[in-house]
């Protein structure tokens, strides 16, 4: 009888991508199983893409004012008899799920109190997530976690024709986190100086960070602005070609750290690289408590220039 595994995974971006080492290690761990991804809709196309798994579910994340909704998705995981879970999300409403399938529950690897496979560690909340998920993982028998690899999201990038030398600067951001952005006219200072050395700046990120991409294309007429027409397996092919990049702590720069691109990545005291930083061969944090104390100086010579 073919084994079920389920992955819960939700979000936000830069935790998805993270998540994508243990997926790819419980595939290899349960290689004839069915892998089923819970994940939420914004991030249920590039889980589909995935060679991790074999179906993936969207969860709305319905909450108590929603109570039908949350008695089918507990319905639809009840009737899956899933043999094993492996909450990659450890939220409280993840938890619940386990909670939720009693008498019945399958083999739990996770936080919630009564799982078979519990991740006991006291130091999980101060682990950076890839460490914690790969401990996590170690107590339920898995004990070789890779890093994230999302080769296979990549997308052609030659619509955008682009020159062979480009930097990507990804400016944005939540637009509830404004402390967590590196001023718009920084990066257009940036922008400039890259250009005059020979390197096209060339914007991506999210609808939110169309004002700020708009400041920087208006007064440094060098830059190719590609905010709004990115998907998420076009940053990984990003990533791949550019010579470097350099972006705030949003989730498109862990797309683009995956992607292999050398990279700095920017952090205000509103959020700790030590916990949740892209890792890479080559990337460069800089933090200050206000990014507006950031010169563009210091950025600048963290490139590779030779």
């Amino acid at each position: 009888m073919t084994e079920r595994i389920l992955v819960i995974k939700l979000g936000a971006l830069g935790d998805f991508v993270q998540a994508m080492g243990p997926a790819a290690a419980i595939r290899r761990h349960h290689p004839q199983a069915r892998i089923t991804l819970l994940t939420t809709p914004a991030y249920a196309e590039l889980g589909r893409r995935a060679p991790y798994f074999d179906d993936v579910w969207t969860d709305e994340r319905p909450g108590w004012m929603r109570p039908w909704a949350l008695a089918c998705l507990v319905r639809r995981l009840r009737a899956a008899s899933f043999d094993r879970v492996y909450d990659l999300q450890t939220s409280d409403r993840s938890s619940l799920y386990f909670h939720l399938l009693w008498p019945r529950q399958p083999e739990w690897s996770g936080i919630a109190v009564g799982a078979s496979h519990p991740h006991a560690n006291p130091d999980r909340d101060r682990m950076h997530t890839i460490d914690r998920q790969s401990d996590q993982l170690a107590m339920a028998g898995i004990a070789a976690v890779p890093p994230p690899d999302l080769s296979w999201a990549a997308t052609d990038i030659a619509r955008f024709e682009l020159p062979g030398r480009f930097v990507l600067l990804a400016p944005g951001g939540s637009r509830h986190r404004p402390e967590k952005r590196w001023p718009a006219g920084r990066y257009m200072r940036l922008a400039s100086f890259l250009s005059n050395i020979g390197l096209a700046p060339v914007l991506v990120g999210g609808p939110d960070d169309a004002a700020a991409g708009g400041e920087i294309a208006r007064d440094c007429p060098a830059v190719r602005n590609l905010i709004g027409r990115t998907g998420l397996g076009d940053l990984v092919a990003l990533g791949h070609a550019c010579v470097y990049a350099v972006g705030n702590d949003t989730g498109p720069m862990h797309l683009i750290v995956a992607g292999g691109a050398p990279a700095t990545v920017l952090y205000s005291a509103a959020s700790d690289p030590a916990l949740t930083a892209p890792r890479g061969a080559h990337v460069t944090i800089l933090r200050r408590d206000d990014l507006g104390d950031l010169p563009v100086e210091a950025v600048a010579a963290t490139l590779p220039l030779r």
